[in-house]
């Protein structure tokens, strides 16, 4: 059995391994267009605020390490063209520029995600930088060295985390949205008002409700970040604006959602037979809406690459579905969120009530018994849960795991009242938080 493997990031890497070690005959070829694998480009802001001393730590394979299992590990090579009819791929050296052929009887398409680059005025100043592969953060920490005023365009996870990051190597900060709030897929208002306070205790500008209109230069520099609002000195812009799926090789060729997502079914096969897909190139099963949605995220990558071995012979395990569970630290503030917030429910017309408290997360009697805030978004009629997020100085986050089980088995906000959570007072109440919420929603 031939495997071709194009794209070698999180899902690939997964996909990979994984098929070297369930088919011991099969002979497997990667093809990827860059001079490196498996980089975590979650960590980006963890390199850029110090707190990663070696980016060497980031990278969790190597070329070397596939060709002891006996993969065929292609760097510098990209894929032109895919004939997925007659199983043929085009494919250029990018060292020498040759061109040739290969075929395969599996193909496994793990080719990631890209940055999202708007075409706005003054984009092609130099100083104008992305934040997604090992070589951009490199980029980032050595023009930041020389940097006063840094802009950030986009306040996602990836924009939040290096405004902080920033901001600890003593740079002036802001950070600009075209929303009110930041993190607004991921939080309702209850957290970001919160998230938001924290920034700007330490110093960084929010410009929300914003949108840029152009970038001003000197010398071929950016200068000046110029929005419908307000103007702002930058001698260094982040565009962290979010993800494309990078399937422009696959137009027309499989079924995919109408942002280029590749469609998938529950084993990981696209609409071709022999195709199999993974990663941010795809789109995933959303199990709050029961539909395929676009969510790039490292964790639904992994499960997807392995899944895509495990079913590359005959059908073997099914995807489980992905809740978007996740979770960001700014400064003090322990975040974590899963599934839909009341507001993402609204968005998608489901009839939606939350409940939200406030409470200590262990007894009143410890020494210490941080405040927590806590949200579980649940569907009037049928009571399931839709979504939880939590928000605490102490570490609370792996709760949210925990909702994401929840959501995952269609359970009901009346049985998360009464789901079996030990009591240890170091740890907890005798009544969860997750218990607490519910029983007040009901």
């Amino acid at each position: 059995m031939k495997v071709v493997v194009i794209g070698c990031t999180h899902a690939g890497t997964a996909a990979i391994v994984n098929t070297a070690k369930l088919y011991k005959d099969a002979n497997i070829t990667v093809y990827e267009k860059n001079d490196n694998i498996s980089f975590l480009s979650c960590g980006i802001a963890l390199y850029v605020g110090g707190i990663v001393k070696d980016p060497l730590g980031l990278f969790y394979s190597s070329p070397e390490k596939l060709k002891e299992l006996g993969v065929d590990t292609r760097m510098k090579h990209e894929v032109l063209d895919a004939d997925l009819d007659k199983k043929i791929l085009k494919v250029k050296n990018l060292d020498t520029g040759v061109i040739f052929e290969d075929n395969y009887d599996k193909l496994i398409i793990t080719t990631g995600s890209w940055p999202i680059v708007p075409k706005i005025e003054g984009i092609e100043f130099e100083n104008i930088l992305l934040a997604k592969n090992f070589y951009h953060s490199n980029t980032i920490i050595e023009k930041s060295k020389y940097a006063k005023n840094i802009v950030i365009v986009g306040a996602g996870y990836i924009g939040v985390e290096l405004a902080e990051a920033f901001e600890r190597n003593g740079k002036n900060v802001t950070l600009i949205d075209s929303q009110d709030r930041i993190l607004s897929k991921y939080l309702d208002k209850e957290f970001t008002d919160l998230a938001e306070e924290e920034l700007k205790k330490y110093g960084i500008k929010l410009a929300l409700s914003q949108s840029v209109v152009r970038f001003e230069g000197e010398n071929g520099k950016v200068k000046r970040v110029v929005t419908d609002k307000e103007t702002y000195d930058a001698d260094l812009v982040i565009l962290c604006i979010g993800f494309r799926p990078n399937t422009d090789l696959f137009k027309g060729k499989l079924n995919m959602l109408s942002n280029g997502a590749i469609i998938v079914d529950e084993y990981m096969r696209t609409s071709k037979e022999d195709v199999f897909a993974a990663g941010d190139s795809c789109a995933v099963i959303y199990n709050p809406i029961k539909k395929h949605e676009y969510i790039p995220l490292a964790t639904n990558a992994v499960r997807m690459g392995t899944l895509v071995a495990r079913n590359l012979v005959k059908p073997t395990t099914k995807y489980l579905g992905t809740q978007g569970t996740s979770g960001i630290k700014i400064y003090d503030l322990n975040i974590a969120a899963t599934g839909l917030t009341e507001n993402m429910a609204k968005y998608y017309g489901l009839d939606a009530q939350s409940v939200l408290i406030e409470d200590s997360y262990r007894p009143e009697f410890m020494p210490t018994h941080d405040k927590a805030i806590l949200k579980v978004v649940y569907e009037k009629k049928s009571k399931r849960i839709l979504g939880s997020q939590i928000l605490s100085k102490v570490d609370l986050t792996q709760m949210m795991n925990t909702a994401s089980v929840c959501i995952q088995n269609e359970m009901t906000i009346d049985e998360l009242a009464f789901v079996d959570f030990f009591f240890q007072p170091h740890f907890n109440k005798p009544w969860n938080l997750l218990n607490i919420a519910a029983l007040k929603a009901i």
